[in-house]
């Protein structure tokens, strides 16, 4: 990895990275100044990825089990001295959303996460599916901080967390993404260390990069469907996320949605959340 003052990290879920490409998300890449750059939605072969990326990029890429969806990757300046894909029990395929790596930093040891949690849908197995992978997510982000104090566990969470990050949150209470126990998750994650208030004891406090610089402020969103005016009239949802150990997030110093200009400028229906850690 390069030495740098800052170590820059971005994430995007790409909605497809052939088709992110060939909208213009290649400019992007080339003036941002990334060092990390976690991937979701790939939905790309492992030479698409390389191809499109450059021999500048070391990648690596756990595609989906089924052809075409999903797929998750982590593209770095340097070459990361260990990977792990593995989440949940050995009959659990989460392939194509989670993949983790660790970074040397200047002689530090940073771990980054690239996920993909799934959409769910209310009342139906997808929900279900999205539940037990949110349980394996859980238990892996109880243990990640004993692993590496500087961690960070990035991408398309697929849950606003509260009424902030959706700008029609009251339309959206019943639905996936949005529910109460999806939330719940997210609460335990972000909670306090010494929070007892859950039933198996305290919070991971795992800090939320993009609530903590923005502020109590609507938004800032990461994704606007496609259809209708939702981009022009800013009705997003803020589903992209960078989540820190604490020794981590003591360390950020800028945190910036690159929401494109106009609706005819996007690459993605999703927009990248950009963060510089000063390590």
């Amino acid at each position: 990895m390069p030495s740098r003052r800052t170590l820059r990290i971005a994430t995007v879920n790409v909605n497809g990275i052939r088709a992110a490409y060939r909208r213009g998300m290649a400019a992007w890449l080339d003036e941002r100044g990334v060092d990390i750059l976690a991937i979701q939605e790939v939905r790309a072969s492992t030479d698409d990825l390389t191809g499109l990326l450059g021999d500048s990029w070391d990648v690596l890429h756990d595609a989906a089990t089924t052809k075409g969806r999903a797929g998750v990757a982590l593209a770095s300046r340097g070459k990361a001295s260990i990977h792990r894909v593995a989440l949940g029990d050995d009959d659990f395929d989460t392939a194509g959303r989670w993949l983790e790596a660790d970074y040397e930093v200047d002689g530090s040891i940073v771990t980054v996460v690239s996920a993909y949690v799934p959409s769910g849908e209310a009342g139906t197995e997808k929900q279900v599916y999205k539940y037990r992978f949110l349980d394996a997510m859980d238990a892996r982000m109880k243990a990640l901080p004993q692993h590496s104090e500087l961690a960070a566990v990035m991408g398309d969470l697929n849950i606003g967390h509260r009424t902030l990050d959706i700008k029609n949150w009251k339309g959206n209470v019943k639905r996936a993404g949005f529910l109460p126990e999806e939330r719940a998750y997210l609460d335990k994650l972000m909670g306090a260390e010494d929070d007892e208030k859950y039933n198996d004891g305290a919070g991971y406090g795992w800090v939320d990069v993009g609530r903590k610089w923005a502020g109590e402020v609507d938004g800032p969103y990461s994704w606007w469907t496609w259809r209708g005016q939702a981009f022009d009239n800013d009705t997003g949802w803020r589903i992209d996320y960078q989540l820190a150990t604490p020794k981590l997030a003591e360390k950020v110093v800028d945190y910036h949605v690159d929401k494109a200009a106009s609706y005819d400028e996007r690459w993605s229906d999703h927009t990248p959340v950009v963060v510089d850690y000063a390590l």
